[in-house]
């Protein structure tokens, strides 16, 4: 969950040992080379196309896969950079996949995701040996009951999890002032691109894993922006879907109209695979029953290099010359789009979203005191409530909050119940506008999507202020809207990634991803972390 919507209104002793804050920087020691010797990664940059291919040729099998991503989780992630993605291994991991190699060799390949090892966000429930703790002290020690229904599916689908990634802990509602990336339980994230800089969030550790190839891909939650920012920032894919695509029972909440879980992986392809595996209705999470009967999860069949052909494509133009190393991007990108066909037009949904980020942070507050309430009290967890966490952190101030504090937890702890007419209000006015404002640009202007820039470069970790966001804001009206929207890799600026932001009406992800497809295959700008200290 981003901050800088209801920060500064854009439409709006657990310190690792290897950091030292110094000014707006953190300066990084040396904990063994800062480059990595990417040649000699066998699976560098593999797709779940390609790692299935050497499958079924026999030249890999899932422990081998697994074997080379764990090795390379130690030797990136523990050890060398030291990036701090990976918060726990899943013990049972290579178990799993001898037991799906062997069902390969039986004749029986559950789909394109068996045998693939993916990483998942500490939210997320697992009824295995892995804790669930959202990154924070007070839930240390929590074992969920059962898994939850997307890691299920995934189970099923025959993915294999390695184990679970750090996130902004509470998904980055804890604190005005919290460094993205940073958890009680597992410290602060780095930027794979420029190790002193940040990974955005609260999906953080899925975005760096991927981006640095610890596995093949990851899952990661959204609120608003935190599956979008850090992909972008990593220079890789990441969808937030359409609230009600995926489902959110035995995910730690924050919104039950906002919350969404969604993939993150290196190329839309892989991205559209791993959709249609978690899609699924669930008859505990009601916004899973309004999907329409007609809408297909065959997202990978339907992508396509010619879907920009005579779209119509709405450019956000407040993003339009904001800053120079952005605005080269954004304009080769549009080159590259009318070479395909595209119409562009310039369109203003930032303004009509106004408003609203107030109201946003009201229904946030009211749902998140409800929301997290309910999980615990049915959680095998030392907290039972909301107020357990703050009285918790209080009591372990010097771990538990050494940097940053918990304004937002105590704020969100005084506000009513769901039935305050506070609440209604908000909610009333958040879903109003942001919905009114997408569907009324789109139909104004016959647009296929509204494209923009989903983050500016990277900021410098800095845990003693906080986060510095940029002046972009792609993902707030989708976010509050509960609408689909994807992201690619648009380029770097000295050397630091920056996305492409597709977004939507509802249920329109088979269109986003023909169009980011399409846009991916002409551009091409996807590329690997090099592990630096300093920018270029």
């Amino acid at each position: 969950m981003k901050r800088r919507t209801f920060i500064f209104n854009a439409a709006a002793t657990w310190l690792l040992p290897s950091v030292v804050i110094q000014g707006c920087q953190t300066k990084v020691k040396s904990e063994g080379p800062a480059s990595v010797d990417e040649d000699s990664f066998v699976l560098d940059e593999f797709t779940i196309e390609v790692l299935q291919r050497k499958m079924a040729d026999n030249e890999l099998t899932a422990r081998s896969i697994l074997e080379l991503y764990l090795k390379r989780v130690q030797m990136i992630d523990k050890e060398g950079p030291g990036l701090h993605a990976v918060i726990e291994i899943n013990p049972d991991a290579l178990a799993i996949a001898d037991l799906l190699d062997a069902e390969r060799k039986n004749g029986k390949v559950r789909g394109p995701l068996h045998g693939i090892p993916f990483l998942l966000k500490d939210n997320i429930d697992t009824a295995d040996k892995m804790m669930t703790t959202a990154g924070s002290l007070a839930l240390e020690g929590h074992h969920a009951k059962a898994d939850a229904p997307i890691v299920e599916q995934l189970r099923n689908a025959g993915a294999v999890l390695m184990g679970k990634t750090n996130l902004s802990e509470w998904a980055n509602f804890r604190s005005n002032r919290s460094s993205s990336g940073w958890s009680s339980r597992g410290g602060q994230t780095k930027n794979p691109y420029s190790l002193d800089r940040n990974p955005c969030g609260s999906s953080s550790g899925s975005g760096v894993a991927v981006a640095a190839n610890l596995c093949a891909f990851a899952i990661g939650t959204e609120t608003n922006g935190s599956i979008i920012c850090p992909s972008s920032i990593n220079g890789i894919v990441g969808i937030k879907p359409t609230v009600g695509l995926v489902s959110r029972t035995g995910i730690i909440p924050i919104s039950k109209t906002q919350d969404t879980a969604g993939p993150m992986t290196r190329t839309v392809h892989d991205a559209a695979l791993v959709l249609s595996a978690i899609s699924a209705l669930d008859e505990q999470d009601p916004p899973t029953r309004e999907r329409p009967k007609n809408h297909s999860l065959n997202y990978a069949a339907l992508l396509n290099v010619h879907a920009l052909q005579g779209k119509r494509i709405g450019i956000e133009k407040s993003y339009l010359k904001v800053h120079e190393g952005v605005d080269v991007l954004l304009e080769k990108a549009l080159q590259q789009m009318r070479a395909k066909g595209a119409i562009i037009v310039e369109v203003n949904l930032v303004e009509r979203l106004k408003e609203i980020s107030d109201n946003e942070y009201k229904v946030l507050q009211y749902e998140f005191k409800d929301g997290l309430n309910r999980y615990l009290t049915n959680a095998d967890a030392n907290v039972k409530s909301l107020k357990d966490v703050i009285d918790f952190n209080t009591k372990n101030e010097v771990n538990a909050m050494p940097f940053f504090k918990q304004e937002i937890l105590e704020a969100s702890e005084a506000k009513g119940d769901l039935q305050t007419d506070e609440y209604k209000q908000a909610l009333s006015t958040i879903l109003s506008v942001s919905r009114g404002a997408i569907d009324g640009i789109m139909q104004e202007h016959a647009l296929a999507t509204i494209i923009g820039p989903a983050a500016g470069p990277s900021w410098c970790t800095d845990l003693i202020n906080g986060d510095s966001f940029g002046n972009y804001g792609m993902s707030t009206g989708p976010a509050i809207a509960g609408y689909p929207a994807i992201t690619v890799p648009m380029g770097t600026v000295h050397g630091l990634p920056v996305g492409l932001c597709f977004i939507g009406k509802a249920y329109q992800e088979a269109e986003l991803f023909a169009l980011a497809y399409a846009y991916e295959q002409a551009s091409k700008n996807r590329r690997k972390p090099d592990f630096r200290i300093n920018i270029q």
